[in-house]
């Protein structure tokens, strides 16, 4: 799978350096725009996986980028933001914007917007042996068998097949599928694990699923 490209449209060089370490720590290239202007050009010459936008640019608003944009462009837009009103939020989403920010605003939290983003507008088919998973069609099959899931069970395994092999942390299932929002000590990791398991071994699926104790878990590559 080639690196997605995001680029950071930010006037302000100590946040956009600081997004650019996060967000290549990530495994992401990153370009950088520091004008709404040279954004466009970039948008339209580089062709990002996702855009990350401050509203506060030098020479015109964000939210006139994000309409420019959308006359012929599709790509996912997240607006980091300071107004925090509800008439700005619906302002931006009704321009066309997938997503906000408010500043400051946690790493985590931003990596976990950018994840979702990009998770949604997969569309190919994902393959490890038997398995298949289709993120257009929310469709899972094992051997040809349907394997009927919850929503968040969908995610988890879309999470995994991914990276075949590759043990996730409980932290880091909690913070890409609820985006961080479970609270310090939760179960709900290992519930939605231990049914997809059970749901796995129900159409002979034995051993696809693995659990690193104290670590995490994985899918056998």
């Amino acid at each position: 799978m080639s690196t997605q490209r995001i680029l950071v449209i930010e006037d302000d060089l100590d946040i956009a350096n600081v997004l650019r370490m996060d967000l290549t720590d990530a495994g992401f290239e990153v370009d950088h725009a520091d004008s709404a202007m040279n954004g466009l050009i970039k948008a339209r010459e580089d062709q990002p996986t996702l855009i990350l936008l401050d509203l506060g640019l030098p020479d015109f608003d964000g939210g006139d980028v994000v309409q420019r944009l959308r006359k012929n462009s599709a790509v996912p837009i997240i607006v980091l933001t300071a107004r925090d009103t509800v008439e700005e939020k619906v302002r931006l989403l009704g321009l066309g914007a997938d997503d906000y920010l408010i500043k400051p605003f946690h790493p985590d939290e931003l990596l976990a917007r950018v994840k979702v983003q990009l998770r949604q507008r997969t569309t190919e088919s994902l393959t490890m042996g038997d398995l298949t998973l289709d993120p257009q069609k929310r469709l899972v099959t094992y051997k040809g068998d349907e394997l009927r899931l919850s929503p968040k069970e969908f995610d988890i395994l879309a999470l995994l097949i991914r990276q075949p092999g590759r043990v996730y942390s409980r932290q880091e299932i909690g913070q890409d599928i609820w985006q961080g929002r479970l609270p310090e000590g939760s179960n709900v990791v290992d519930v939605h694990m231990a049914n997809l398991r059970a749901k796995l071994r129900d159409l002979d699926g034995y051993g696809l699923l693995r659990t690193v104790r104290g670590v995490g878990y994985a899918l056998r590559g």
